[in-house]
């Protein structure tokens, strides 16, 4: 064995971040990498707008589906194994062909604007500098093409809510295209929104005001249904939005408001009128999508081999975070399943299918986890936007450092120095314990 110092070592990989912390002296700067002391900091910066805070924190009907899904992740326990020669360690990844630096991805989240005055612009300009996908949502406050802007020459994906009209999805889908987008994430557990009673309770939903419809904004087939021209891409929403202020707008008959109010109401009749799409509309998108497709929101083992048979590149293992339907199975239990089946085994075996799972990932562990399990692919959700709401593009940048770090090292004191080391594994690397 060769001679070893931590600047030899730890440069290249993602645990420097925490070899860095100890040598500078500095604590984080959104003040910890706690997760919990995460979640109650972002609360603290948005007290005055609690209503944005629960929009983000909120889950759907009694919080049953978002704690089942850490308590399911919390039965797998790790095995550990010692003397083993894992000083160099990788977490890269390869995903439809292209290889990425981890097998993180920043899961689609909407309207960003709401907790901080940069919005998406500021969370693309993070994972630019750290080289992590984004999934952009497709009710964002800032454009398609300012979003690749920010984002660079980093890998992106578009996340689809699928329009009522199909000029308008294949509007969104070519400006995707024309972006740099690289693989389309169709959701299809969100046909209508969830009970959510965080929501309800105030009255809150940012889309009815044209707050993350800026991509339907700037999108001329959809303006143009409303004899208007696209608005510019610098037009994004006021920070921080006050719904109230906006009522008071349209009450005294300002122009613009009611503009916004009648085309954020069109919009969500778009998105979210309780239309349900079924498996033979696929086509449509498979047919006018040149590049990976992937379905977010599958949770059972007949959808998973469905989505295979529709001629699908993938699936997001996901029950939307909780937030869709109380009392759903857990998304790492329901991981567990899919990735059983001999059908989706063999597919991902042959690299024709690869399944990606998200819901209640907190820590580097959790990446561990659902790796083991059978995910080529994690995605982050509600931790990074929290880093956004305290502290923007560097609030994202320590969230997504820190998982990192704490998968990697995780990785490496269990005595394993790459993803494909643990890849399908479970039963070796873990044991379940009801």
């Amino acid at each position: 064995m060769g001679d070893y110092t931590a600047d030899a070592i730890a440069p290249s990989m993602w645990s420097s971040f925490m070899r860095d912390s100890y040598h500078s002296r500095r604590p984080p700067v959104i003040g910890s990498v706690d997760v919990k002391k995460i979640e109650e900091a972002a609360r603290e910066k948005l007290k005055d707008r609690l209503d944005a805070f629960n929009y983000v924190f909120g889950n759907a009907g009694t919080h049953e589906t978002f704690h089942a899904n850490r308590k399911e992740l919390n039965k797998w326990k790790l095995i550990p194994r010692q003397l083993r020669d894992v000083t160099y360690r990788s977490i890269e990844t390869t995903i439809f062909g292209v290889k990425y630096s981890s097998p993180l991805f920043l899961a689609p989240i909407g309207v960003h604007g709401i907790v901080h005055p940069d919005g998406e612009l500021a969370t693309a300009a993070a994972a630019r500098e750290l080289g992590v996908p984004m999934i952009l949502s497709t009710v964002s406050s800032r454009s398609i093409e300012a979003v690749a802007g920010a984002n660079g020459s980093s890998p992106r994906w578009f996340q689809l809510y699928w329009p009522l009209v199909p000029e308008m999805t294949l509007s969104l889908m070519r400006r995707a295209k024309d972006n740099g987008y690289s693989a389309l994430v169709v959701t299809v557990d969100t046909m209508s929104l969830g009970w959510r009673p965080h929501d309800i309770d105030t009255a809150y939903l940012p889309f009815y005001h044209a707050v993350g419809a800026q991509i339907a904004l700037t999108d001329p087939e959809f303006m143009k249904r409303y004899g208007l021209e696209p608005y510019a891409h610098d037009d994004v929403p006021e920070f921080p939005y006050d719904p109230a202020k906006f009522d008071d707008l349209v009450k005294k008959g300002d122009k613009k408001a009611l503009e916004l109010l009648r085309l954020g109401d069109e919009w969500m009749g778009q998105l979210a009128e309780g239309v349900y799409r079924t498996w033979d509309e696929l086509a449509f998108i498979r047919k006018n999508w040149d590049g990976p497709l992937v379905l977010k929101g599958i949770l059972s083992v007949e959808d998973a081999e469905l989505a295979i048979d529709a001629g699908m590149d993938g699936i997001i293992v996901s029950n939307h975070g909780g937030r869709q339907i109380d009392g759903a199975i857990p998304c790492i239990w329901a991981l567990e399943k899919i990735c059983q089946s001999p059908k989706v085994k063999a597919a991902q075996l042959s690299g024709r299918f690869t399944v990606l799972t998200d819901s209640g990932i907190r820590t580097g562990t959790d990446i561990f986890r659902a790796i083991a399990i059978g995910a080529q692919g994690v995605l982050l959700g509600r931790s990074y936007i929290y880093g956004l709401a305290i502290g923007g593009q560097a609030g994202v940048e320590t969230v997504v450092k820190s998982i990192l770090a704490e998968f990697e090292i995780t990785l490496g004191l269990c005595g394993y120095k790459s993803v494909s080391e643990i890849w399908g594994r479970a039963r070796e690397v873990m044991v379940k314990i009801d």
